[in-house]
């Protein structure tokens, strides 16, 4: 990974895309397809989040399809590939976490969540989307590209969102205000 042009914030390094890509969700056109994108596994987790997951599971079942629900009780929901934790998919295509409405793929922990039933939103990866981290010697925040996507392209385009705004509430989340308004900052720079 080339280090130029990443902008340093703190201690993370931020690839310039991230600030100045248009992006903004369009679901009733892409039908959530950040949950159902072909492969073998689903969304990274983070080591301290399997724990909280299992914790949650039986708050998140009566959202699922039954489907689902049975190979999270046989197999578990994720999976551990070369180090990295990843949920599981459903035939190599959705995050075994996807429930369908109105033919848009959603996410029961989500769900969940805003129900009220669990304090815990959904995993970090999947709240950071379009942008992934990277470690290189620390984090690096890249927007991860999908032709699935390109609808939230000519949203945040109309909209005049970019990727940094748009994922405001999980970089915050996860970095936290003052690392967010230092973000903001070098916006112009």
């Amino acid at each position: 990974m080339y280090t130029d042009n990443l902008i340093p914030v703190e201690n993370i390094l931020v690839r310039p895309e991230v600030m100045e890509t248009h992006f903004s969700c369009d679901l009733e056109k892409c039908k959530g397809a950040c949950c159902t994108i072909e492969s073998e596994f689903g969304a990274p987790l983070l080591d301290e989040e399997i724990p909280i997951i299992k914790e949650i599971l039986e708050e998140v079942f009566p959202y699922l399809p039954g489907e689902h629900v049975n190979l999270i009780k046989k197999t578990g929901f994720f999976h551990n590939k070369d180090g990295e934790s990843m949920t599981r998919s459903i035939n190599k295509k959705e995050c075994v976490f996807v429930y369908f409405e109105n033919a848009v793929a959603k996410c029961s922990i989500e769900k969940a969540f805003l129900e009220g039933r669990i304090s815990f939103r959904k995993p970090v990866s999947c709240h950071l989307f379009p942008i992934r981290v990277t470690k290189f010697g620390g984090d690096v925040l890249r927007y991860e590209k999908f032709n699935e996507c390109s609808p939230a392209l000519d949203k945040g385009k109309k909209e005049n969102i970019k990727i940094a705004e748009f994922c405001k509430e999980s970089l915050v989340r996860f970095y936290g205000n003052k690392w967010y308004s230092s973000l903001m900052e070098n916006k112009g720079k």
